[in-house]
């Protein structure tokens, strides 16, 4: 066993525990009667998945979908540039090294709730430029735009990237249409919100690891914005936390699905009807892992709050409105430097009762 730097080392009580619990349990959704051309003609295929969504998203916070409509062929392109740009050599990597300044591009030292992650990662914007706050300062109203950074090798990084995210926004934007659909709402309900979406897409690379039983790939968090759309290889490591129990539940990888859970945005819009849930990483001493999610996120300007034809006397609103462009660029700052205090989160704004 090699040493694994005390950064890395998560308090006992997080400490990964290494015999998995690998239950059936987070639902598996065939998407065939949305994608495919005859879906008009059955409403009642439609509705089942539907109601298939939305019971998953009340019950698990995550779902697997599978008929997705994603051509699969885009996806292993991106996963084989990046694993050609993850096994250059660091100094290579780290010509386009993100920081305060430039926040997209590779990075190799984050930290998820004040522990350092074993990976590295690549990020990308849907959007370029993207168009965000200039600092979280709530009385600053200047915008700045955030531009990707692209290596030179792989050379076709770039290409295969843009045209995965094209790709797979499609089935993130089909996915809200259908968990408003299952709340009662209009289909496009939530459209507006992503006119000037802040979305990225990240390329995680989780080496092999000497103490698995000490280090997490990311340690337990929420994801704040809308929608992830995970692709994971066939290592798996994903856990997730059971609404149930609180047990850490690990998702077996289903070949050619997508993992699918709701964010922190979901859970204030639908005031808590459907709840964003931790999830961690584990890794692995045998064997490297690569996976890539997709996080819809809306455009920065969106106020995040509680949906009005979801309240009413018996379910008053149970949170704030806050800025989505503030909230994240507060988020961001965590990134680079170890901070005293708890990172941004949805409960900071949440309504006593």
């Amino acid at each position: 066993m090699g040493e694994v730097d005390p950064a890395f080392i998560q308090d006992p009580d997080h400490r990964p525990k290494l015999s998995i619990t690998e239950v059936e349990g987070i639902p598996l959704i065939d998407l065939t009667p949305i994608i495919s051309p005859d879906s008009i003609s059955d409403p009642k295929a439609v509705e089942a998945v539907v109601r298939e969504i939305g019971n998953a998203c009340r019950d698990w916070g995550f779902f697997q979908v599978i008929n997705h409509g994603v051509v699969l062929d885009k996806l292993r392109k991106i996963e084989t540039a990046a694993r050609k740009f993850f096994a250059l050599p660091l100094e290579e990597k780290r010509k386009i090294r993100r920081d305060e300044k430039s926040v997209l591009g590779y990075y190799d030292s984050e930290r998820t709730k004040n522990v350092r992650d074993w990976k590295e990662v690549f990020d990308f914007t849907v959007e370029e430029p993207t168009l965000v706050p200039a600092s979280p300062d709530p009385e600053d109203k200047e915008e700045t735009e955030w531009y990707n950074q692209w290596p030179e090798h792989p050379p076709e990084l770039r290409e295969v990237c843009e045209e995965y995210a094209r790709e797979v926004e499609k089935l993130a934007l089909k996915l809200m249409g259908l968990i408003a659909l299952s709340l009662g709402l209009p289909e496009n309900r939530f459209s507006s919100y992503f006119k000037d979406q802040t979305t990225s897409v990240r390329l995680n690379h989780y080496p092999v690891c000497p103490s698995p039983q000490l280090a997490l790939g990311v340690g337990r968090h929420k994801d704040g914005g809308a929608l992830t759309v995970l692709a994971q290889d066939d290592i798996g490591g994903l856990e997730v936390r059971r609404k149930t129990d609180g047990a850490w539940i690990r998702v077996k990888p289903t070949p050619n699905a997508y993992i699918i859970n709701v964010g922190d945005s979901i859970q204030v819009w639908t005031n808590e009807k459907y709840q964003s849930v931790e999830h961690r990483v584990m890794v692995n001493s045998e064997k490297e892992r690569f996976s890539i999610p997709y996080r819809l996120n809306p455009s920065h300007y969106t106020i995040i709050k509680p949906l009005e034809e979801l309240i009413n006397e018996q379910n008053l609103a149970k949170y704030r409105p806050y800025s989505w462009g503030k909230f994240m660029t507060n988020r961001k700052l965590s990134n680079f430097k170890k901070l005293n205090v708890e990172n941004i989160q949805i409960h900071h704004f949440r309504v006593s009762e």
